[in-house]
């Protein structure tokens, strides 16, 4: 390969040199590229059915200590406020590296203690060893997701669609590459899941952080480096990969697969995971043309504002400040006869007046102005009832196929299923709530309402045992699991704006493993034991089966189940309320606002070119850029 500089010979740039392939790897469609591989090994905590088995035979728990665990993990998963609150401080490669870290130290330890190379921990440790290991996933969102969404605001319903989608196929990915690479073997999977995640976000660290948003895009329109294109195609090429998931786990059920053809399977998984960088290559190139372009078009003088105007303005308005001052400081008179030095208690007394005064819906919130909100309130309560349901029917899958007389092969179907319906619910979900908002004003909360309700489908099929229809529920629940996401992550980007993003997204999380824990431990776990009691002479103690056989042994749960989410649905309906005259308007204008006053400043200094000396011009612009 030789490498050169300069433009092609038909005019455009080049892109066998070294100088291109350093614009490819530092711009801002590599950095989505890097968070779609780094999201795509994110997602272990939803194939917690599949190595579930393994830990309690293993380890010898019963269903509500395994559900206890699972607790934890969601709990980990989901309680993010820490890697929120530390992405408000430090660049998001401390938080990439902080995850990466983690995951591996979690995983690992439950790989050595179900694989017996450790002493049996007690069970409070293993809580400890698997909240470690899942709360990595909440950094890994915070760190690359967060940062995509304050990288493109004006598509952050896209963003937040298309990366979550990829969260929901890597259980899926999980599920072949473990089978590729260890052969049929859950407590391997286990090992997979500590080092992969670990090893992409350590290689990609670097590459995710905030970039400023391209002035010439804002003046000009859309351009390749902010275009929704790019995110389109990389839709189509999840599309492709969710389908061909679907496809492998199709033919695997139907056909024996020895361990060479996983291995031919997984390396075509693979080339599709990597289709991406096609299009980030595509990119590139069209920014370098938009580039060359406007560098051959006659140079443009901008005129900022004169610095002998700037003088002017700034006389004028000290006597207004000096009055004003002179006021404030007869309102309140010190000791001393200054002016009182600001403190920390004034700076909390100042935080706690304005937290019950937020601003407007869409401007930015502070973080106790978002918590002690109303919206906030009642999207925290439907998130309890509609994420803990559909949680509870994931991470029981296994044993809700088990009870139902489903052989262990359909199982590993329904986690599969699950995964898959799982990213097409959160993709759906992103892109057409995008699209509905843009055309119809259509608000997001009223399709929350709309997901909630129709989960309850799932829930019910599971609560009756219809003959195969647990293949029907997977399938429902898997959707209606994944499209909750991007929507409660929008609505709290839109209602409380992007300046505490990470912190409050993570926030929104907690209602997840709240809601695990009432509906999957205390009502789940809790019933599940009491049937398998009754069918194993009144009692679970000791060692041995504690399986329970047969529908009674979820029917009440997901009774109770949906009785919450319809609750939950309910609940939603007062954000939509509201928030209607929100969704109603424009609530992307603030963004174009800024643009916007800047190109008519431009017109109107463009108009009295004759006005201004030389002397007067503080700093000019040629197609763009500072001289």
């Amino acid at each position: 390969m030789v490498f050169a500089s300069g433009s092609g010979a038909g005019g455009g740039p080049q892109v066998l040199t070294a100088r291109f392939v350093r614009q490819v790897v530092l711009g801002r469609w590599f950095m989505v590229f890097a968070c779609l591989l780094i999201l795509s090994a994110s997602g272990a905590t939803y194939i917690f059915s599949i190595y579930s088995k393994v830990l309690k035979s293993s380890l010898g728990y019963d269903q509500r200590t395994l559900n206890t665990l699972s607790f934890f993990k969601d709990l980990g998963a989901n309680v993010g406020v820490i890697s929120g609150l530390i992405n408000e401080v430090t660049p998001p490669w401390v938080v990439l590296a902080m995850g990466a870290a983690m995951n591996l130290a979690g995983y690992l330890m439950i790989y050595l203690a179900i694989d017996g190379r450790t002493a049996r921990p007690p069970v409070w440790l293993m809580c400890i060893y698997i909240c470690v290991g899942s709360n990595s996933q909440s950094f890994a969102n915070t760190g690359a997701l967060v940062t995509c969404v304050k990288n493109f605001p004006e598509s952050r319903g896209v963003v937040l669609g298309l990366l979550k989608g990829f969260v929901g196929l890597s259980g899926a990915i999980f599920t072949q590459l473990y089978q590729a690479i260890y052969g049929d073997d859950a407590k391997s999977l286990v090992l997979l899941i500590a080092w992969l995640p670990a090893a992409i976000s350590v290689l990609f660290v670097h590459t995710v952080r905030i970039m400023p948003y391209p002035r010439a895009s804002r003046r000009r329109g859309p351009s390749a480096a902010t275009s929704n294109d790019a995110f389109f195609c990389f839709l189509y090429i999840s599309i492709a990969l969710a389908a061909y998931l679907l496809i492998m786990i199709v033919v695997q059920r139907q056909v024996n697969f020895s361990h060479a053809a996983f291995a031919i399977s997984s390396a075509a998984l693979l080339l599709i995971l990597f289709l991406p960088l096609a299009v980030v290559v595509k990119q590139e190139y069209k920014i370098q043309k938009e580039l060359e372009e406007s560098l051959r078009e006659p140079p443009t003088v901008t005129v900022e504002k004169p610095a002998a105007a700037a003088s002017l303005q700034m006389a004028a308005a000290a006597p207004q400040t000096q009055s004003i001052t002179a006021g404030t400081e007869a309102a309140e008179p010190s000791s001393s006869g200054e002016r009182p030095s600001s403190s920390s208690s004034s700076c909390l007394g100042s935080c706690l007046r304005h937290m019950f005064s937020p601003p407007a819906q869409g401007e930015d919130y502070t973080i106790l102005q978002a918590l002690v909100s109303v919206d906030m309130l009642v999207l925290f309560l439907a998130t309890i009832c509609g994420v803990g349901g559909t949680l509870t029917a994931i991470d029981n899958m296994g044993q809700i196929g088990q009870s139902l007389g489903y052989p262990s092969k359909s199982i590993n179907t329904f986690v599969s299923l699950i995964s898959i319906w799982n990213y097409a619910g959160r993709v759906t979900a992103g892109f057409a709530s995008e699209v509905f908002l843009a055309r119809y004003k259509f608000p997001r909360p009223l399709m929350l309402t709309l997901v909630l309700l129709l989960s309850c489908v799932g829930h019910l099929l599971i609560a009756f045992g219809v003959p195969q229809s647990l293949y029907v529920s997977s399938v429902v629940i898997g959707f209606c699991f994944g499209a909750q996401w991007p929507l409660l992550f929008a609505i709290i980007s839109e209602v409380f704006g992007l300046k505490y993003y990470s912190t409050l997204y993570n926030f929104g999380s907690v209602a997840s493993p709240i809601g695990a824990y009432v509906l999957n431990v205390r009502v789940a776990g809790a019933l599940y034991d009491a049937e398998a009691a009754k069918q194993h002479g009144g009692s679970l103690a000791g060692a041995g089966d504690k399986t329970c056989i047969g529908v009674e042994c979820f029917r009440k749960s997901f009774l109770i189940i949906t009785a919450a989410t319809v609750a939950g649905a309910l609940v939603s309906l007062v954000l939509v309320w509201r928030t209607w005259n929100f969704y109603k308007g424009d609530i992307y204008a603030k963004f174009r606002e800024g643009a916007d006053a800047e190109e008519e400043a431009e017109a109107e200094d463009l108009k009295r070119p004759n006005e201004t000396t030389e002397a007067e011009i503080g700093s000019t612009e040629v197609n763009g850029r500072k001289r």
